[in-house]
């Protein structure tokens, strides 16, 4: 049986590949210390325990497994009871999704953010290396492209200078990736997300993404910011079919220590035309404009063929039906 642990596993992303993992018959356990995640976001499809990381051993003493499909340890994912729990029980496979997340945050803190993003990440690689883990999976963003040369942007294309310290950070996690995959044998996959959204993910940060911010302010009856002159483009895909990308990932039989892969839809939309998606499906709504963000790029676009040849993934979920999910999660009303 695969056993995996999966860090943020209560967050945006985390709780939809559990659940995936969880139907795929795998053994999960989560590290989330719930900054950002919220166990809620496990509580509608996974039955599900919670300890501390000092309690873990004592926990699994004294509780059948039988009992819970998820262990849920809320901490730090290098705490040193809970390295020495990974160590210690057989795991097969991490996924490292958590992060101090979102461009405009590490523009603002670039100390703080590369403190998880690179220097504990580097810690946790290094004690899954010790564990003998048979893969590590590593949520990457395009933002390692900064600015794209050229679109669709594929994997073989040099990286751009990054535009923000999270692009710069996921780089540098790569690199680290592919430099133990030559000096340990340590075997890993990055993938390079484009812009992700669907249900869970927050609405009321600074640091939301557009698509979950504007459902938050629709419910609330709020206009809807727009950044610069809305002109900007994105890969848009929707959080079910990233799951099943990581999964999918996890899964495959890869030749070779270090792979990257593009995660999207090989499609892109202005933040005008999604706005215009979303007039269509609730009606019509204020708009405030707003100048544009610190670190954005103007354009992403993923080629996106490499991981459908390699693992026969490809997302599922149009952008249309995908906003519909959405707001059907938000429960805000459809004009049609």
């Amino acid at each position: 049986m695969r056993k995996c642990v999966v860090t943020g596993g209560c967050g945006f992303i985390g709780s939809h590949l559990v659940k995936s993992l969880v139907d795929g018959g795998w053994k999960v356990t989560v590290i989330d210390d719930l900054s950002a995640g919220k166990l809620e976001n496990l509580a509608d499809k996974v039955n599900f325990r919670t300890v501390m990381p000092p309690m873990i051993e004592q926990f699994l003493s004294k509780v059948d497994s039988i009992d819970y499909q998820v262990l849920v340890v809320t901490g730090d994912f290098v705490d040193p009871e809970f390295v020495r729990h990974i160590h210690n029980h057989g795991y097969t496979h991490v996924f490292h999704l958590a992060a101090n997340p979102r461009v405009e945050f590490t523009v603002k803190y670039p100390a703080t953010s590369s403190e998880v993003n690179i220097q504990k990440t580097i810690e946790l690689m290094t004690a899954s290396k010790n564990a003998g883990i048979e893969k590590f999976v590593f949520a990457s963003s395009s933002a390692v492209y900064g600015s794209p040369n050229w679109l669709p942007t594929s994997e073989i294309d040099a990286p751009a200078k990054t535009q923000s310290p999270y692009g710069l950070q996921k780089w540098v996690i790569e690199e680290f990736m592919e430099l133990y995959g030559r000096l340990y044998g340590f075997r890993s996959v990055a993938l390079r997300f484009a812009n992700v959204y669907g249900p869970n993910s927050a609405g009321d940060s600074p640091y939301s993404t557009a698509i979950g911010a504007w459902c938050n302010k629709l419910k609330n009856g709020q206009p809807l910011r727009s950044d610069g002159d809305g002109e900007q483009s994105r890969d848009m895909i929707y959080v079910t079919d990233v799951a099943e990308a990581l999964r999918a990932c996890a899964e495959a039989d890869l030749t070779g220590n270090f792979h990257a892969f593009n995660v999207g839809t090989g499609k892109a939309y202005t933040n005008n035309f999604i706005l215009g998606k979303f007039r269509e499906l609730v009606g019509d709504f204020e708009i405030q404009q707003a100048p544009e963000r610190a670190g954005d790029v103007k354009r992403t676009l993923l080629n996106i063929v490499s991981i459908a040849d390699a693992t026969g993934w490809k997302a599922q979920v149009t952008l249309e039906d995908g906003i519909r999910r959405t707001l059907a999660w938000w429960q805000i009303p459809l004009s049609n």
